[in-house]
């Protein structure tokens, strides 16, 4: 019988398919249809640092609001239902759905300082959070900042969090690191649990007719698959900490390569997006047959047969294969 056990962070799970950050884990309801269809673990939607910020200026205001009034406004309080802040109804969908499935529920904190997060991140953790997952999404706009600047405030934030929990915590990474593998081994060196390969930027776009700047989210596609899978493989064995892949998944191949190539745990949210929650019982089930078909007992079998360190030839993943690969490329024009 084929076993998709795996682990992550030292959390048992019973498969390796894990829901990410997503709009869709903001009511319990989802998150209950996702268990029922086979995730194994759901990381809830972001909690912004901005969000944060917000509700304590605002709840500082509120409080402030009738102090320059009559005397008798002074014991006067805003209704909490009447300004209720995201920040509370957070920690409230994360003690229900803690409580309430058979899953770990794992929080997410999205921001580029450590200021105000070890507080949140401790509350998180008394909420139930089984782990943190930390989306550290920092465009580096201030030209004064160096590279060690930057990278200096990811290991701080890191540090700052491990502090404050007993939890596990895993840090999402964006790929522009100029010294990627070094960086993955500074993360695990200052205690990060999991490292989730890849975080997307979502760049702005420019209307030609308005003269107008807007965002524009298009969901992950499997051609996006290569960067994460390049770095999983290269990582593989070499770091104390758990490898998750999130970018890219379609179908089941996308979830076996991922594995083949290191990855503990794959996580999606734009099939799901695309294709419904029930999705995830489609995916699990394909890999299930995917691994019958091909003769893996177990993920433990499966995972890391593909990376650098195991396959025929290493230098597949290095530059030795970079003109092998531009020679591959046939294009008539060229013939």
């Amino acid at each position: 019988m084929t076993d998709t056990a795996t682990k992550y962070m030292g959390i048992e799970l019973k498969n390796p398919l894990v829901a990410s950050a997503s709009p869709l884990s903001r009511s319990f309801d989802n998150i209950r249809k996702m268990e029922d269809a086979g995730a194994a673990a759901v990381v809830l939607f972001s909690l912004f640092e901005e969000q944060l910020q917000h509700e304590s200026a605002a709840m500082a205001y509120l409080l402030d609001s009738g102090t320059n009034s009559f005397a008798e406004s002074l014991s006067y309080f805003p209704e909490t239902d009447e300004h209720e802040v995201g920040p509370d109804n957070y920690l409230n969908l994360l003690r229900h759905a803690s409580q309430s499935t058979d899953i770990p529920i794992i929080a997410s904190l999205n921001g580029s300082s450590d200021e105000g997060w070890t507080k949140f991140a401790k509350q998180m953790e008394d909420a139930g959070a089984a782990a943190i997952e930390l989306n550290v999404y920092h465009i580096p706009t201030d030209f004064s900042l160096s590279g060690n600047d930057i990278e200096a405030r990811f290991i701080d934030v890191l540090k700052s969090v491990k502090k404050s929990v007993s939890i596990p915590v895993a840090l999402k990474l964006s790929p522009f690191f100029s010294a990627m593998g070094n960086m993955a081994v500074e993360f695990d060196k200052a205690g990060a649990d999991a490292l989730v390969l890849f975080n997307r930027f979502y760049q702005p776009d420019i209307d030609i007719e308005k003269r107008d700047i807007h965002p524009s989210l298009e969901l992950s596609d499997a051609h996006e698959i290569r960067l994460p899978l390049l770095w999983i493989a290269m990582l593989y064995n070499k770091l104390n900490a758990s490898l998750a892949a999130s970018r890219g998944v379609k179908n089941h191949t996308e979830i076996v390569k991922y594995i083949m190539a290191g990855a503990d745990v794959v996580m999606t949210t734009s099939a799901l997006l695309k294709e419904g929650i029930d999705y995830l019982a489609t995916l699990n089930q394909e890999l299930r047959d995917w691994m019958e078909t091909n003769e893996y007992a177990s993920i433990t079998q499966l995972k890391g047969c593909m990376s650098q360190q195991n396959v025929a030839d290493p230098e597949a993943y290095e530059r030795a294969n970079y003109i092998k690969t531009l020679e591959s490329f046939a294009n008539p024009y060229l013939l």
